[in-house]
């Protein structure tokens, strides 16, 4: 019951947001409402396209067009409540929205994950196998990868979320972020958090360094066997992977830097999760 009544207590927690300082506030507003226009659209424009052109069939844009839903709905989690907050001086989130917006996060950022995964292995086949392409990436298997991107998602978010929600805050309620998060939210519970900070970096930080492994190693495998091709066919393998690669780096990278620590935030952290909150989406 002590437990029950600090954390019911936490009514709401307050946002230090990117910055303090008015005019910066202001510059934040304009930019990062344009970058949530440029995502937004640009992400939606590649799902109609993709489901609107019959040409546009091969599991390669299947697997696109989820990435983009992924990505808009990913980035909306987050950018709208930073972007709103810009405007106001006292930023508060309530307790039930903060653990909304974790929740969010961690599915939408797994699903990130896993998918960018599975997309490797659709480039990995069409490279390496490109006689049972057709064969071994089928409309079944490819529906079967998007289940198991779902099941992961929701699996790792309840996970960390059943976690984080039994925390009992007592105060204080200020979180030195622009958005709710893990780390910054341990920092705040009335208990010891050594346990838990290890737990917290097993399930995120662990996830994202053997994702991250396993794509490096994939594209490898993938650049290994490129140099069998000619030259026409090493130039358009290539220009497939190169943008795959680059998604990848700027995602797992801020993501490994920040969920492979303890539970600690450093004032770094704020500007890393612009990264993979913000610009990998966009």
């Amino acid at each position: 019951m002590r437990y029950m009544e600090n954390r019911n207590n936490m009514t709401e927690f307050v946002l230090l947001g990117l910055t303090q300082n008015p005019k910066m506030q202001k510059i934040i507003f304009v930019v990062f409402l344009v970058l949530c226009i440029i995502s937004m659209v640009g992400n939606v424009l590649i799902m109609v396209t993709i489901t609107a052109s019959p040409l546009l069939n091969s599991p390669m844009y299947f697997f696109l067009a989820y990435l983009s839903f992924i990505d808009a709905c990913y980035s909306s989690i987050t950018t709208p409540k930073l972007i709103v907050d810009s405007l106001h001086k006292k930023k508060t989130i309530l307790f039930n929205g903060c653990m909304t917006q974790i929740f969010g996060e961690h599915f939408f950022g797994a699903a990130d994950v896993i998918l960018l995964t599975v997309m490797a292995y659709n480039h990995y086949v069409a490279i390496c196998k490109p006689l049972h392409y057709t064969t071994i990436m089928n409309r079944q298997v490819c529906e079967l990868f998007m289940g198991m991107v779902w099941l992961g998602s929701i699996l790792h978010a309840t996970i960390q979320m059943v976690f984080i929600f039994r925390l009992p805050f007592c105060g204080p309620n200020i979180i030195d972020h622009f958005m709710c998060d893990p780390n910054p939210l341990l920092n705040l519970a009335c208990t010891d958090i050594h346990t838990l900070g290890l737990f917290a970096a097993a399930n995120s930080g662990v996830i994202c360094l053997l994702s991250f492994l396993l794509l490096i190693d994939s594209y490898v495998v993938i650049l290994s066997s490129l140099r069998t091709h000619s030259m026409e066919a090493r130039r358009k393998a290539l220009s497939t992977c190169v943008s795959h690669i680059t998604v990848v780096i700027l995602f797992f990278a801020p993501c490994i830097f920040v969920y492979m620590r303890p539970a600690a935030t450093l004032p770094i952290d704020k500007a890393v999760a612009v990264f993979y909150t913000m610009i990998t989406p966009m």
